[in-house]
């Protein structure tokens, strides 16, 4: 099967990391987010690759590519205007003649697709979409199914009294090419509230395939910050790796799980506590505290700093005992003076000057 790969948004919830890169753009454990996504992909058999793009589309071709590095082909659909989830599939239905996947550009999961994609073509519905269960289902679409596992409604962000199930759209669907014609083209169209009630309303099955399997909606800074502490929590304390050469002073304290990328520089005394992410070219320098960080590439923590639980651009500068607490959220290229402490879960513009 091809796969539509919706990575289009401007990625507003995600802001100030997004404001100089596309969402699909920002990295996890050092690599960008889309990598993971299309390797993904690629280990469940999927070859071909459509990027449906409008913001910020120029990052994501140089890296990606033809996409032979990852084993796979990638055909590029830019949109003038944002289309929504399924215009923006419309927007590529010329490139599509058979059954395929589509993807939210902003999940990442361990949801067996082969499982989804073998079920899918055993009932042939006109569209299966995967269900994942969250705690606070009223800020998602809750899908209610029948005993068959056969979508019944679709109730967006629904109230606490209307609650009746925890399962939710997980962001991935299989659709027969029928349903295209459903679709007013160049027009802004959502699968959630448009297409899939007028499906049901239509009369045609539409199947779920509910999962247990690891799930995260990366799509803003507490989930980003989330996915990190998930993927590296598994490699357990004693993980600590570096990508590449790295100056580390032996009396440095590094607890893990911890990832260094290439071109770090540690000081005597720092003290990095996992789990944290250090992309390329940062500096920690003597008495600074890390904890539960994830630093983008070239940032500059200084001597006495303290960092607990927050993500902070490229090229951001923190001074000498600062404290940059719970839930902050840098830019790129931010400076915070010496001696400043922030208040927690404070988000900083990228180019700010803090002092």
């Amino acid at each position: 099967m091809k796969a539509v790969i919706l990575v289009g948004g401007e990625g507003t919830r995600l802001r100030p990391l997004t404001c100089n890169i596309p969402k699909a753009m920002v990295p996890i454990l050092n690599r960008p987010f889309l990598e993971h996504l299309v390797r993904y992909l690629e280990k469940h058999g999927v070859r071909d690759i459509i990027l449906a793009m409008g913001y910020l589309p120029d990052p994501i071709q140089s890296r990606l590519g033809d996409g032979a590095e990852f084993g796979v082909r990638m055909t590029y659909m830019v949109e003038e205007s944002l289309l929504g989830t399924a215009g923006a599939v419309k927007n590529a239905e010329s490139l599509l003649d058979e059954p395929f996947i589509v993807f939210n550009g902003d999940i990442l999961t361990e949801i067996d697709l082969t499982a989804i994609m073998r079920r899918h073509q055993e009932i042939k519905p006109k569209a299966s979409i995967a269900l994942t269960p969250v705690d606070n289902p009223t800020i998602y679409g809750v899908v209610e199914t029948d005993a068959r596992g056969m979508v019944k409604h679709f109730v967006e962000k629904p109230s606490w009294d209307e609650v009746t199930t925890n399962m939710i759209n997980a962001g991935i669907y299989i659709l027969e090419t029928e349903v295209l014609a459903h679709i007013p083209a160049s027009v802004p169209c959502m699968f959630e509230n448009y297409l899939f009630p007028r499906l049901l309303d239509l009369g045609e099955p539409i199947l779920s395939y509910p999962s247990n399997a690891y799930w995260i909606d990366i799509g803003t800074p507490e989930k980003y910050l989330q996915v990190h502490h998930d993927l590296l929590l598994r490699y357990g304390d004693e993980y600590i790796r570096t990508e590449g050469e790295s100056q580390i002073h032996p009396a440095a304290e590094i607890e893990g799980p911890v990832l260094i990328a290439e071109g770090c520089a540690i000081a005597e005394d720092a003290k990095i506590k996992g789990p944290a992410v250090f992309g390329p070219r940062c500096r920690v320098d003597n008495g600074a505290i890390v904890e539960g960080g994830v630093l983008w590439d070239g940032v500059s923590v200084g001597k006495m700093a303290e960092l607990n639980n927050c993500v902070v651009g490229t090229g951001s500068n923190i001074q000498e005992k600062c404290h940059i607490p719970e839930g902050c959220v840098l830019g790129d290229n931010v400076r915070v003076e010496s001696g400043l402490k922030m208040a927690n879960a404070t988000r900083v513009e990228p180019d700010t000057y803090l002092g």
